[in-house]
């Protein structure tokens, strides 16, 4: 089968960086992008429309995260099904995923119509905010059809190896954002309503992009219209890897939104150094996760090929390649961290609080990219459940008691960000187990969640 990288034959370091990378960058111009919606909004709306637009962002991250959970299912199935040269399943897999692409944006748009007022009511948004902010949810929740195309369309491109084609259609359709942020609320006098519509329109170019290069594509992956329907047997498989991984992503909004509310009531110079050392950390959290999914998908189809030493190699190589890139990285910020904190906020004590929180998160990368890595190396055999519950338990579980108990008696910024080395630890500790109980074999039960 033609493919745009050969992950079963070969050498695999330059092919995990070559694909890694596209991918990590993908994931900081999306956040350039959000922050450019807040930023536009604000600076040209006034501070009840940035509260509107921030206010939303817990309950689209919940429902955004699933789905690019069950995506994730999406990825390995079909990777899976490269590896084994299993046209007829790749063909099925990658028609399914459309549909549940689809079908799953129309859901959370209607619900989003008739539910975005209570919605925003029980995040106890105040009444000057309150219209605004129902308005935002309704539009961007209107857009979820291609929102949510455009990540399963990401995924199926992922899986033969094409990291650059998501990142090519993200660059135009963010700078398309960008363009029609100004146009509409500078130009046209909208607020919330604007930068909700620039998303959404941009997200319809960027999933348009994706599905013209799937039509056009000489690889297994093709899609003709034709054939879009749900196969009951594929879609089975796609939720069994990619529900559980869905619901970690929305259960760790959940627990982030518990830890922000306990840094919300240490004060204004606290929330504005956290929000600046987050707007820094999370490049290097991209770059670490990118390695993630590049080793869930080469593993993916080098177990569907059978070739499960190559497996323990492609995760070696993911556990090297994360931690030096990591490392190199989060280094630099810290060691330019006082001017690049300056850039959000000059004041020394945003500046010397946000340094606390780099110092923690940073040393609890240490853990991260091994729980990033031996999660992906997990998934690629289909095994999504376990990692789940471990992260779920491990990571949230863990910081969930740590701000209802030691926080409590400790109130400080320090209390909390010391959860974040702890959690991890814990978790990957775990993961470690679980990884080296998993002895796959050569051959692949698609029946089975578990590596026979």
């Amino acid at each position: 089968m033609k493919s745009r990288m050969d992950m079963i034959n070969g050498s695999l370091g330059d092919k995990i960086i070559k694909y890694a990378l596209p991918l990590a960058v993908t994931g900081v111009l999306q956040q350039l992008f959000n922050a450019a919606d807040l930023a536009v909004v604000g600076q040209f709306s006034g501070k009840e429309a940035m509260a509107a637009v921030g206010s939303n962002a817990p309950v689209i991250g919940l429902l955004v995260n699933l789905f690019v959970g069950i995506s994730l299912g999406s990825n390995v199935i079909i990777a899976r099904s490269i590896g084994q040269k299993d046209h007829k399943s790749i063909s099925k897999a990658v028609h399914t995923s459309i549909i549940v692409a689809l079908l799953g944006g129309v859901l959370l748009a209607v619900l989003g119509e008739f539910l975005a007022p209570e919605i925003v009511k029980m995040l106890d948004v105040p009444e000057d905010v309150y219209p605004m902010a129902v308005k935002y949810m309704r539009i961007y929740l209107a857009g979820m059809p291609v929102i949510l195309l455009y990540n399963f369309e990401a995924a199926i491109f992922r899986s033969c190896g094409n990291t650059q084609m998501p990142l090519v259609a993200l660059v135009i359709s963010g700078i398309l954002n960008v363009v029609l942020n100004l146009f509409l609320v500078l130009g046209l006098g909208m607020d919330v309503d604007g930068v909700a519509t620039a998303t959404v329109i941009s997200n319809v170019f960027s999933s348009a992009i994706l599905f013209a290069a799937l039509m056009k594509t000489q690889l297994a992956i093709r899609v003709d219209p034709k054939k879009l329907r749900v196969h009951g047997d594929v879609l089975g498989e796609i939720l069994k890897i990619g529900v559980p991984a869905g619901i970690q992503g929305m259960i760790f909004s959940f627990a982030n939104i518990i830890i922000q509310s306990a840094v919300n009531s240490l004060g204004t110079t606290v929330m504005a150094a956290s929000s600046a050392a987050y707007n820094l950390e999370i490049f290097s959290y991209y770059i670490m996760n990118s390695f993630g999914q590049a080793c869930t998908t080469f593993v993916g189809q080098n177990y569907g090929a059978g070739k499960c030493d190559r497996c323990r190699k492609v995760l070696k190589l993911c556990l090297l390649q994360s931690i030096v890139s990591t490392a190199a990285v989060s280094g630099l910020i810290l060691l330019f961290s006082q001017s690049l904190l300056g850039i959000f906020n000059s004041d020394p004590d945003v500046i010397a609080a946000g340094r606390i929180r780099l110092e923690y998160i940073f040393f609890a990368y240490m853990f991260s990219f091994a729980q990033e890595g031996l999660s992906g190396y997990l998934r690629g055999f289909g095994v999504s459940f376990i990692p789940a519950a471990c992260a779920v338990i491990g990571i949230c579980g863990v910081r969930l008691v740590w701000i209802f108990t030691v926080f409590r008696q400790i109130p400080s910024f320090a209390t909390i960000m010391q959860v974040y080395p702890l959690s991890l630890g814990i978790t990957t500790a775990v993961i470690l187990a679980v990884t080296l109980l998993v002895k796959p074999s050569k051959r692949y039960h698609i029946q089975s969640e578990t590596p026979q």
